[in-house]
């Protein structure tokens, strides 16, 4: 593991000592006590949900993701997966939904659909079988091995050279974020922003694009405390997009 607390790359076909006991177990997203909601109806359902305990399971260590919910961002972490299957650990009630998709910090999307939540954990299934130890390694795919970017619409202020000016995130991750900015920043330059839902935060100007610039934070986000912080603002949009769905005629 290294010092982000993610579960760290190894050779190919080498295996913990840890995953070969879950592999032992041969049990994916076991029944929940008390969980909210019904398990699988007779029939298909029921089947599926035999299908994705049967499938070897592995228990991976804090994998940080996202929980896609009709096209809107949450942070969550990955738990016991399967080919078939992921428990999560989330930090906000799901809301009403039609699609549900895990996206890994590679960029890989798994389709999924709700089987059960408790407290804060989920179970889902996944509508097709994955690569589990793709899902594992990530050093696969269109961004090989990083951060998880949560898309993130929010006004900040941003302070520059004593000028105050106007800003909008586009995406915020542990380390950084990128922003839109009217005023022209140079590249390495400390600025501060303030948004009213965090901490000030100060971060340098890795790149830019403009009016499209990428920050480097000063003080990293812990997962949780990033998590906390994007959840309220993520589940009102998307509980304002879900009664938006409903005042639609059919």
């Amino acid at each position: 593991m290294n010092n982000t607390g993610f579960v760290c790359a190894r050779p190919k076909g080498e295996r913990t000592q840890l995953e070969i006991r879950a592999v032992a177990q041969r049990n994916d997203l076991p029944e929940e006590p008390g969980q909210d909601i019904a398990a699988p109806s007779a029939g298909a359902d029921a089947s599926a949900g035999a299908d994705m305990r049967a499938a070897p399971r592995f228990t991976l260590l804090i994998r940080a993701a996202k929980l896609i919910v009709d096209g809107g961002e949450f942070l969550c972490i990955l738990r016991d997966a399967s080919a078939t299957g992921v428990k999560i650990r989330l930090f906000t009630p799901i809301p009403d939904h039609q699609t549900l998709a895990i996206e890994l910090g590679n960029g890989d999307r798994h389709a999924a659909r709700l089987v059960w939540t408790t407290g804060d954990h989920a179970g889902l299934q996944f509508l097709q079988e994955i690569d589990v130890q793709r899902l594992i390694d990530e050093r696969d795919g269109a961004y090989p091995r990083r951060q998880v970017r949560l898309r993130l619409m929010l006004d900040a202020v941003l302070h520059s050279g004593g000028e105050s000016v106007h800003v909008q995130f586009h995406d915020i991750s542990q380390q950084g974020a990128c922003i839109e900015c009217e005023k022209w920043l140079m590249v390495h330059e400390l600025v501060r922003l303030d948004t009213g839902v965090m901490p000030s935060i100060y971060a340098k100007v890795r790149w830019r694009n403009h009016p499209r610039y990428g920050l480097v934070f000063e003080q990293t986000f812990k997962l949780d405390e990033l998590a906390r912080i994007s959840a309220p603002l993520q589940l009102s949009q998307a509980l304002a997009e879900a009664a938006r769905r409903k005042g639609q005629p059919d």
